[in-house]
């Protein structure tokens, strides 16, 4: 019996974990060389974003959802990699997208957190399904033409300092 207690327990954790420890079936996720898959999502303030938009622009996309707690160690080092783009390198374009969580939850958690980021809600998996189909936070470094350069997942997760050295290899000069 005390077995079984410490089997569901076990259980129990991994389950709870299971938006960072799920295992990635083998040539599942996009990696640093493969092209940006096409979408299409509108981000909370209306404006309609295409992978095509993503053009001519190095792209930052993000996968989370507010209940993971990877993702919400994460969500505050997006925030300061936002807010140094917005003043040095403001034709990077950074977008946050949920997996499987609606507006409401998001407008909420972002309100309690003080977060500006641009975010797409996703009550599905349909758009994160075709960059991954385990595993949450991701973040892909996307060139402008579209390729994918970088990805960091939750080993190693992304830091702000993480990305924005990553930034450098497109704008030198602005390094911090």
């Amino acid at each position: 019996m005390n077995f079984i207690k410490h089997f569901c327990a076990i259980l129990l954790i991994v389950l709870l974990q299971s938006c960072v420890t799920e295992d990635e079936p083998s040539g599942a996720a996009i990696k640093p060389g493969d092209t940006c898959p096409e979408f299409d999502i509108t981000l909370n303030d209306g404006t309609l974003v295409s992978t095509e938009d993503l053009r001519g622009h190095i792209s930052i996309i993000a996968f989370f959802n507010t209940s993971c707690g990877d993702c919400r160690a994460e969500l505050p080092e997006l925030q300061k990699v936002y807010d140094y783009i917005r003043v040095n390198n403001p034709e990077v374009k950074l977008i946050c997208i949920s997996r499987e969580e609606t507006a409401y939850s998001i407008e909420r958690y972002w309100k309690e957190n003080s977060l500006t980021l641009p975010y797409s809600a996703q009550p599905d998996r349909n758009i994160y399904n075709k960059f991954a189909t385990t595993g949450i936070p991701r973040v892909y470094l996307v060139s402008s033409q579209l390729v994918i350069t970088d990805v960091w997942t939750d080993n190693p997760m992304a830091t702000a300092n993480g990305i924005i050295n990553a930034l450098t290899n497109y704008f030198p000069n602005n390094s911090e």
